[in-house]
């Protein structure tokens, strides 16, 4: 006998025998994810290139998750098109972020427009004045040693106290009048080459070389000048990064290892630059491709980074004493990324196609959880 004929009582109770078997159990049906806010929504566009709720929902998390800190800022690119774009309350299109440590990989393609303009050279003792009298074994430092945190000198990013640190007493304390002078000063503490040690005073060297190829003067308003028109020109005019400020310190240096800034929107132009590989929207070369390529090849002494740019590879014996700043079991080996203090992200995956930027603040505990989050906006877009 079929339903239909069943008293209405009888048929009620039957129909409802399943819900209550599940309620004596103590099972409820399974609840569907939370429906999205139109903020969510409307922070995805037409080219995703991913399932458009997948991509809003997991951006979303990046904002609103508990214990991954405060996200002021997400940009997706996915093949060279908008494919999200979103802002914390406060922030918008037009706010400049701070790069923190960010800014090294813009110093590194400047060291490399340089070479390839002859004005410089990879692999010959770096051009510091200093080092080049009688006995002085900093005379063996490369350029490109310097590029991969290689050089051995005395700079130790982290200090116990804080104020002990190379980096605070640089940018803060006895050397910020004259920033690379202080870094140059520092003596050998291993073997130029050696010993991979991160270091915004290596960048800050760096950043005085590019300069003195440009000008042979010491005025820091021609040193600042000379600086800022060749990025322009050569850099940030070209890839339409109009809102980029730079930061330089008394004697005119550019303080290329932590301070500059811009919105969120170049800092993913700037990702999608050097996914092509160095060159702009409209196919113009702006750094030889193999300069690119030798940023993201990992250097002898640690294979999660290349020149001034962060590897998504194992870490090796080269990170023994801290965590790995990115996911290489989340994302492929090529991918790499700008990476600036308190969580600033610039993730570029060249086999996926893709770029994300996540600029906010998060603690050194939050972070892991903010990286595994942007791993999980990634793993939305398929290796090609």
């Amino acid at each position: 006998m079929s339903v239909r004929h069943i008293p209405s009582n009888a048929a009620l109770a039957l129909l409802s025998a399943p819900l209550m078997l599940l309620s004596a159990c103590g099972e409820a049906p399974p609840a569907g994810p939370a429906p999205l806010s139109e903020e969510a929504l409307a922070a995805v566009t037409k080219k995703a290139g991913a399932p458009r709720e997948e991509l809003a929902r997991e951006v979303d998390e990046l904002f609103n998750a508990e214990g991954i800190g405060e996200t002021r800022a997400v940009v997706v690119m996915a093949d060279g098109e908008l494919a999200a774009e979103r802002y914390g309350e406060g922030y918008d299109a037009d706010t400049r972020h701070i790069s923190w440590s960010m800014a090294k990989t813009v110093t590194a393609v400047m060291v490399g427009m340089l070479v390839a303009d002859g004005r410089l050279r990879l692999d010959e003792a770096a051009p510091v004045p200093m080092w080049q009298r009688p006995g002085d074994p900093r005379a063996e430092i490369t350029l490109r040693q310097l590029l991969q945190m290689r050089s051995g000198l005395r700079h130790t990013e982290a200090g116990d106290p804080p104020y002990e640190s190379s980096e605070v007493r640089m940018l803060f304390l006895d050397g910020r009048d004259d920033m690379a002078r202080w870094a140059k000063e520092q003596p050998l503490e291993a073997e130029p080459g050696e010993t991979f040690e991160y270091s915004s005073n290596t960048t800050v060297i760096l950043a005085d070389i590019a300069t003195r190829a440009l000008t042979e003067s010491d005025d820091p308003d021609r040193r600042r000048t000379a600086v800022s028109e060749y990025l322009s020109e050569r850099l940030f005019d070209p890839l339409g990064m109009d809102s980029m400020v730079l930061e330089f310190d008394a004697s005119g240096t550019m303080i290329g290892g932590s301070l500059m800034h811009a919105t969120a929107r170049d800092w993913a132009k700037f990702g999608e630059f050097l996914r092509a590989k160095g060159r702009a929207p409209n196919g113009e070369r702006l750094v030889p491709r193999r300069y690119v390529e030798a940023m993201v090849t990992p250097s002898p002494a640690s294979p999660h980074y290349g020149l001034q740019t962060w590897l998504n590879r194992p870490m090796g014996d080269a990170g023994s004493d801290f965590p790995h700043p990115l996911f290489p079991d989340r994302a492929p080996a090529s991918l790499f990324s700008l990476i600036g203090h308190m969580g600033q992200y610039v993730l570029v995956s060249p086999e996926q196609r893709v770029t994300l930027v996540r600029l906010g603040h998060s603690t050194s505990e939050e972070r892991p959880p903010m990286l595994e989050q942007a791993a999980d906006v990634l793993a939305l877009y398929p290796v090609r």
